[in-house]
């Protein structure tokens, strides 16, 4: 019977596969998409011998999780975003921490007792979590050199990630998953001109040059919002984009917002949101967000895939009073 892969197609999802199966090897059917797809489970068949779910939330994935798990489907599950109940089944082996300062690619590389730490770390430079990856980096021995180029192949990855459509990245997380197996050693991809890294760093660079000069549409003591232009490379870059605010300004919250394209003008139109919270306190864009009926994500980074334009002032006024309460 099939096995099935199930994983967020960001830094953290791919990169804590990666680990899995340089372990332990594997034929599997990957289920994946970009960053935001994260409904995934559904996609998975009744019929499926076993499943592997990596970073994607169990909350907004309860009910084909329970499907399965009725059905006699085993299924190994490592996260770190809203879990909900967890299910009570001797089918499901589940791996859940929602501390802000984890990862599920930390999670399997505690598992794996850090056969590959360094995949590790970019998966945490990937998830923004910029402390625990250096200090893993240092614990690891490497140096200023190493240490840099791994934020950098996690911030590439997680890059990869943000769209609308497949179309709109540089490479479909299951190909990029399937590229970056060739390269156990992360270091190798530097030796390699045709690596999938060099090909997201001229994408990357390209897109970066267009948030040059942006300016907040709202700020205030606790809070700033920032709205992108409706093109795939605005939402290649949203997520980045709101990494980089919140590590420039830790003592803020941080949204990015992006016209949704529609294919039907009677349907109303949306906002896709990114909110990272405040460095200085890593808790609460998952509060925010789940406020609003599309919202999800873990504490310290979450997001809403279709605000309604008539909700924009109360999400601003939810983030602002939210973070006022807490700084």
């Amino acid at each position: 019977m099939k096995h099935y892969d199930v994983f967020n197609g960001d830094a953290d999802g791919i990169i804590a596969l990666l680990q899995l199966r340089w372990a332990e090897p594997r034929d599997a059917e990957l289920v994946t998409g970009g960053k935001r797809d994260i409904n995934l489970l559904t996609r998975v068949p009744a019929d499926a011998g076993s499943v592997t779910v990596l970073d994607i939330s169990m909350e907004k994935n309860i009910g084909a999780l329970s499907s399965l798990l009725a059905k006699g489907v085993p299924v190994v599950y490592f996260d770190h975003h809203r879990s909900g109940q967890i299910p009570d089944s001797p089918l499901l082996d589940a791996t859940i921490d929602l501390a802000a300062e984890t990862c599920t690619a930390l999670l399997v590389d505690k598992a794996l007792d850090g056969r590959f730490a360094h995949w590790a770390i970019a998966g945490a430079f990937g998830d923004n979590l910029l402390r625990v990856a250096r200090d893993k980096a240092a614990q690891c021995g490497l140096d200023e050199a190493q240490t840099a180029f791994l934020q950098e192949l996690g911030t590439l990855i997680n890059y990869n990630g943000y769209g609308a459509t497949l179309a709109d990245l540089h490479i479909a997380p299951g190909d990029l998953f399937r590229a970056l197996q060739a390269y156990p050693d992360p270091f190798a991809l530097l030796d390699d001109p045709a690596s999938p890294y060099y090909v997201l760093k001229a994408g990357y660079e390209s897109d970066l040059q267009n948030v040059a000069g942006c300016q907040p549409a709202y700020q205030s003591r606790t809070a700033c919002v920032y709205m992108l232009p409706a093109q795939p490379w605005a939402r290649r870059i949203s997520g980045v984009f709101g990494n980089t605010l919140a590590n420039d300004e830790p003592n803020k919250a941080h949204a990015v917002l992006i016209e949704n394209p529609s294919l039907d003008d009677a349907v109303a139109q949306t906002y896709t949101v990114s909110v990272r919270a405040p460095l200085a306190a890593r808790t609460g864009a998952d509060e925010v967000c789940c406020q609003f009926v599309t919202g999800g994500g873990r504490q310290a980074a979450a997001g809403i895939n279709a605000l309604p334009f008539d909700q924009y002032d109360a999400f601003v006024d939810t983030l602002d009073k939210f973070y006022q309460q807490l700084l």
